[in-house]
């Protein structure tokens, strides 16, 4: 059995899930080129290989009609837009991920985001480094109040981060769901006109495209902040960078973007504070990560149950355009 593992870094933090693979007569190869794949490398990639042990990588019909060898999609993370859920059905393709791995390190960035843009850690940063020393007076998380957009996974781990601050807790998600901590449950517009910073927790669907647009960052208070750690294409990128140029708001950290490696207007709007897609690159859980996903590989290609199967809600939501509660990176 051969595995392609398209998604990089892997096993730079730990070889264990090279050594699961090696030791159960998987023949593997990394990702030759080093960084994410297009769809035409991937294309020229797959054919012979009976398992992607996949990352972010556009993993579409065109991919799969390449390799007819290909069994199983195993994500390392969460996220599924990359993955044309439908197409892989088609053709009996089984699709597994680590949904659980990457939502601690999610969640502690995205509080560490909301904390250097409060204190405008970012621009001090900036402007010493330019020989400018001025000490930002800024505000602390106990004294705001923090919208979640999104109450999955991460959300919840997010809200149970803040809910220490002892800051006040806007929530928003398709059905309100019943938390241990404080919040208030709110709808999208009451939530971006009275939170001081928004965070959001949401799958890219074709509902929650642009959830984040000019309209919504209309609504926001003009010393406010969002946080996107979830998926590029949830904000508006042009509509974000207009808001920030004309100090509509305050300022942004942004981790995901539409099109990666990111090189577009944000990367000059200083008020932007920006990550290259890392909010799930802590060394644990990217190791849960790699060690799942070929976990999943394993047991598929021995004939397994797998336990982390895509659940059906996904393609449901694929086939109907319904969105489901939350997916993380």
């Amino acid at each position: 059995m051969r595995a392609l593992i398209t998604t990089v870094p892997f096993g730079q933090v730990d070889p264990v899930s090279l050594s699961l693979l090696d030791e159960a007569g998987v023949e593997y190869v990394v990702n030759p080129i080093g960084r994410r794949l297009t769809e035409e490398e991937l294309v020229s990639l797959v054919p012979g290989f009976d398992v992607l042990i996949a990352g972010t990588e556009p993993i579409t019909e065109r991919v799969m009609t390449a390799g007819p060898q290909l069994r199983l999609i195993s994500r390392v993370g969460v996220g599924l837009d990359n993955v044309d859920l439908l197409a892989a059905r088609a053709r009996g393709i089984a699709v597994a991920y680590t949904p659980d791995a990457p939502a601690d390190a999610v969640a502690e960035l995205t509080i560490g985001l909301a904390l250097s843009l409060l204190r405008g850690v970012h621009l001090a940063n900036t402007a010493i480094r330019q020989g400018v020393w001025k000490r930002i007076q800024g505000r602390r998380l106990a004294k705001v109040t923090v919208g979640v957009v999104g109450v999955g996974r991460i959300g919840r781990r997010v809200i149970r981060l803040l809910s220490a601050f002892g800051g006040q807790i806007l929530a928003n998600d398709l059905v309100p769901s019943t938390l241990d901590e404080p919040v208030r449950w709110v709808d999208k517009p009451t939530l971006f006109r009275e939170a001081d910073l928004v965070t959001l927790h949401v799958p890219l669907t074709r509902l929650t495209r642009n959830l984040v647009g000019a309209k919504e960052l209309a609504m926001m208070q003009p010393d406010a902040f969002v946080i996107n750690t979830c998926r590029g294409g949830v904000v508006d990128e042009a509509a974000l960078s207009g808001a920030l140029r004309d100090g509509r708001i305050a300022g942004a950290a942004v981790d995901t973007f539409a099109h990666e490696p990111y090189a577009g207007e944000l990367v000059a709007v200083h008020t932007c504070l920006i990550t290259p897609h890392m909010a799930s690159m802590s060394a644990d859980c990217r190791l849960k990560m790699e060690y799942g996903a070929s976990q999943n590989a394993v047991a598929f290609l021995s004939g397994q149950p797998l336990h982390e199967l895509v659940p059906e809600s996904e393609y449901t939501m694929r086939a109907s355009d319904v969105a489901p509660e939350e997916v993380e990176s």
